[in-house]
Parts: C-alpha cells; structure tokens; sequence
C-alpha cells in the first residue's frame, strides 16, 4: 500500500503543460505581478500630479487674465461722461475719493469729471470708502465714468440706483443752461430739441447716466490674497467684493500726457496730444499731485498672482518686478506669474487728439 507521502503517478495521456505550476513558478509570477502593478500604480500617481499641476497652472493664468480684464474695462471706460463734449475745464483740485456728498456743487463737479483715476500706495485715508485690510503689496486704483447705459433703458445696470447720476445738455440755444449737471433728484436740461416749454416735458429732457466710481485693491479672504472691490451704490460705498483669489501683489502706474505734439511741455497754449509721455507710481514720497492726475492718458497695471494651493516639493525662490517695484522671494510652496496690461483711457486722451 503507498502511504500519503509518496508521490502520486501522473495519468497517463495528460500534456506535461497540463499538469500546473511549482512552487517556484508560481512565487515568480506572484512577483512579477507585483511589479507590474506597483508601475501602472507610479504611472497613475504621476498622471494624476502631472494634471493636478496642469489644472492649478491653469487656474493660475485664468485668475492673472480675468483679474486684469475686469480692471480694464472700467479703466478703458474712464472719463467717459455720456455725451459731454471736448469742451471740459482742468480740475482745480484733487477731490477727496470717499466724500460722496456735494457732488453737485460746481467745483466739485468739475474736479470729479477731470479727475476720472487716482491711485494710491496703501489705504491711507480710504477707510471712508470701506477700503479695509489692504495687502502691504497693494496698490489702490479708483476709476470714475457714467453709465454707458441712460437710465430707464432696459437691463441698464444701476437703471434703479438712487445715488449720483449725470445729465449732460444737448441744447446750445439756451444761454442760462448749464453744460451738465451731477446731481439725485434735480435734472432739468434739455436734448437737442431746446424745449423753451415749462416745466420741460419728459420727452425733452437729457438722459440721465449713473455715476459709476470702483476702487480695486487686495486684501485676505479667507485665507488667501485676493483682489476685492467696492463700489458706489444708492449714492454710498457698499461692502466690499471679493473677485479673484490668489492675487498677492498689485501695482498701478499713470501715464501722463506732459507733451505737445511739438514734443515741449504742455501748457494754455501747446495742449497735449494724449499719448502717455511718462508713467509714474503714485507712492508716500513721489505722490501724485494735481498736475499729474489731470493728464492721466493711460494706466499700466502689475498683478503677481500665486496658485491657491500649495505644490508638494517645490520652493519660489524667484524675485519679481511689477514695473518700477520689486517683490522679493516668498520662498514657499506656491508658484507664481506676473500678468501685466497697458490700457489706454480712449475718452480723455481723445479729447487731447490733434489732427
């Protein structure tokens, strides 16, 4: 009889490929198994880096296009009033960006619509305009427009705002009325029509457009260095807005029409010829007094913007120059691009156009 210990016979007919692995082959496929799947593993791991990269690059350059798009269509937009003419005294003063009262007075009024941008180092004296936490990095820009839209238009923006607006006249055969007015309630002037009628009825009377005034800077939201705006509604500022994260370092620069077309200084008698001749920064010791601010003819705008997240194994050890000012290494996990725009003010240096 054969115990259990002894080997078995083999029946016979059955292929010698038929008869199963050994311990040895089997111990070899096992581990070949294995090295298969921890590289398809690697190579998943590596592919799902690699599109986390992507998509947090792509949000980067999204975030640096839109925040500078977003700016510069207000910008672009500035010093537009409506259907106000060239014929637009110089400010006489630089008018203070919180003060949202007595805008109708007539001095007050000629200031604002010569003075469509100012911008600022820092939060210094803009507390009144709910400007709060400004980024040590950041610049303050404040644009002034109306409404590229009448009141009463339909989907007109701000067609219900009960604050500021402007009326501009249409009509030249009137000597008492006034070129135009900013004011809440009172608009008394007439189109081209020049209804001598009184009171003058509605369908003579100019349009009216809302007095548009934003200011852009930084500050932490939730964390994370973010461009914010505050705009002027129903005649004051509202709370600020967040826009778009991740923007850390803002700059502004004002390009100043200070050439005739002859190339000498301007002056009452060789007005500009609105190209911008220089650009400078407006900071605490070259601040940017009413001669500059009156022939503002386009603004340079700087963001440094970060990713939101952090990459694992990576140190920004790079320096960046955001036109005249230099932002130092960060040397943490984040990386970074600056995103840069010149943008040309069409309606106050179209003004200044010779032929």
């Amino acid at each position: 009889m054969k115990t259990q210990a002894q080997k078995l016979p083999i029946a016979p007919g059955v292929p010698r490929t038929a008869r199963g692995f050994s311990l040895i082959e089997l111990m070899v496929a096992v581990v070949i198994s294995l090295l298969m799947l921890l590289a398809v593993l690697q190579l998943f791991i590596d592919i799902s880096r690699t599109n986390d990269e992507m998509a947090k690059t792509n949000v980067l350059i999204e975030n640096g296009r839109f925040s500078l798009q977003l700016m510069q269509a207000d910008v672009q937009h500035a010093g537009f009033w409506g259907e106000l003419d060239n014929n637009i005294d110089p400010p006489t003063a630089i008018p203070d960006p919180c003060v949202v009262a007595g805008w109708d007075a007539p001095a007050y009024m000629l200031n604002l619509i010569g003075i469509p941008v100012q911008a600022f180092p820092d939060a210094t004296g803009l507390s009144g305009c709910g400007v709060t936490g400004v980024l040590a990095n950041s610049d303050v820009l404040m644009v002034r427009h109306a409404n590229t839209c009448v009141k009463g238009a339909a989907g007109c923006n701000g067609g219900s705002d009960t604050g500021w607006h402007i009326q501009v006249s249409g009509c030249r055969n009137v000597g008492t009325e006034e070129p135009y007015v900013i004011d809440k309630m009172t608009f008394p002037l007439r189109t081209k029509t020049c209804s001598l009628a009184t009171p003058v009825p509605a369908v003579d009377l100019a349009p009216q457009r809302k007095v548009v005034s934003k200011l852009y800077y930084l500050a932490d939201s939730g964390g994370v260095p973010t461009l914010m705006r505050v705009e002027l509604v129903n005649g004051a500022y509202a709370d600020p807005q967040p826009l778009i994260e991740g923007v850390e370092s803002f700059r502004v620069e004002l390009g100043l029409d200070t050439e005739g077309k002859n190339g000498l200084p301007i002056s009452a008698s060789n007005p500009g010829d609105g190209s911008a001749d220089e650009f400078k920064r407006c900071t605490a010791l070259t601040p940017c007094v009413l001669d500059d601010l009156a022939n503002v003819v386009a603004v340079k705008l700087y963001v440094l913007v970060r990713n939101t997240v952090a990459t694992p194994g990576y140190t920004d050890k790079k320096a960046y120059q955001l036109g005249s000012t230099a932002v130092a290494a960060a040397n943490d996990g984040f990386k970074r691009h600056v995103f840069a725009t010149t943008v040309r003010l069409v309606n106050p240096s179209g003004r200044r156009e010779i032929p």
